[in-house]
């Protein structure tokens, strides 16, 4: 059975992802993925060496779309206030006053979040989980479409201050960008040697409705009961490992599934596959496993632990 072709999303992620082509080159996979965290409302970590366009790929992303957007920089004197905004006395009216923070937008870009501090970064909890800011006891709804695309240098840990295990918890998944190939480089010095940049032209293609009448339509994609066990128990698997400190949560298993969803509407499909489970098993989930000491020691990698997992797990 498949989705009737009036409401597949494709043509419009299609145009979206041409879209972000012109600034990034030769990613296509990190370009879906993070097309895969929009329409599961999802928030995304792009953690990887410097220099090869973690914040242009979030940038891209972000003008791609018709939607407010703020960029927050994060230094070690970037307070929690910057972030979800203060209230202060007008002093004209001598009423209290609601000043908002940067993440009163629809889009923000965090970018190199880790060189905040603790205090700062832990300012993100409510608005990436509950999609709302808490300011001297008053709840404010955040804009919708909303996402929060943060960066990270894994290897700089110079004046960084290592994510916790509940932010990086709350991040619908985690994206590689890796280095160019030779042709790939090639093309990029072609199109950034110019006079003209092509992130100095990009244009929105989408609307804030159009994103909003796509992430309706991921809760209607069939996941079967055989299908949600089988993620079940791969996160369950993750909690018995010897070389796992910390496993998947009960979080991590509903992204696994709505990311698979997603895979499926892309695909033209009204239900989910386990391929795309297995697709989508590394992005969503190793970011949220943390190997013990000892395994850290022998140079074992939170990937290849998931990797023998999901070859161990019977596929439905």
């Amino acid at each position: 059975m498949s989705l009737n072709t009036a409401a597949q999303p494709r043509p419009l992620i299609n145009a979206l992802q041409q879209n972000i082509r012109r600034v990034i080159v030769g990613k296509d996979e990190a370009i879906e993925l993070m097309l895969i965290a929009l329409l599961c409302r999802g928030h995304v970590l792009i953690e990887d060496v410097p220099g090869v366009g973690k914040t242009t790929l979030a940038s891209a992303l972000a003008k791609s779309l018709q939607c407010s957007f703020k960029r927050i920089q994060f230094t070690p004197d970037v307070t929690p206030s910057d972030v979800t905004g203060f209230t202060m006395v007008n002093m004209q009216t001598g009423e209290m006053e609601f000043k908002p923070g940067a993440v009163m937008s629809q889009i923000i870009l965090a970018d190199e979040i880790n060189r905040t501090s603790p205090k700062t970064q832990s300012s993100l909890l409510e608005v990436m989980e509950e999609g709302q800011v808490t300011v001297d006891g008053v709840t404010r709804k955040l804009p919708s479409p909303f996402m929060v695309m943060a960066t990270q240098n894994p290897v700089d840990f110079v004046g960084t201050y290592p994510l916790p295990e509940a932010q990086m918890d709350r991040f619908f998944l985690c994206i590689n960008i890796g280095y160019p190939s030779v042709e790939e480089e090639t093309d990029v010095l072609e199109r950034y040697t110019g006079r003209v940049t092509p992130m100095q032209t990009l244009g929105p293609v989408c609307d804030a409705s159009q994103i909003c009448a796509m992430q309706e339509q991921i809760g209607g994609i069939y996941c079967a009961p055989e299908v949600r066990k089988y993620v079940a128990v791969i996160a369950d698997a993750t909690r018995r490992c010897p070389d796992l400190q910390l496993g998947v949560s009960p979080r991590g298993s509903i992204a696994l599934v709505r990311a698979a969803q997603a895979c499926a509407l892309l695909s033209g499909r009204d239900y989910i596959i386990p391929d795309d489970v297995r697709h989508m098993v590394h992005p969503v989930l190793a970011h949220r496993l943390i190997v013990t000491p000892e395994a850290r020691m022998k140079g074992i990698q939170p990937g290849r632990v998931l990797n023998e997992i999901v070859n161990r797990v019977p596929v439905p």
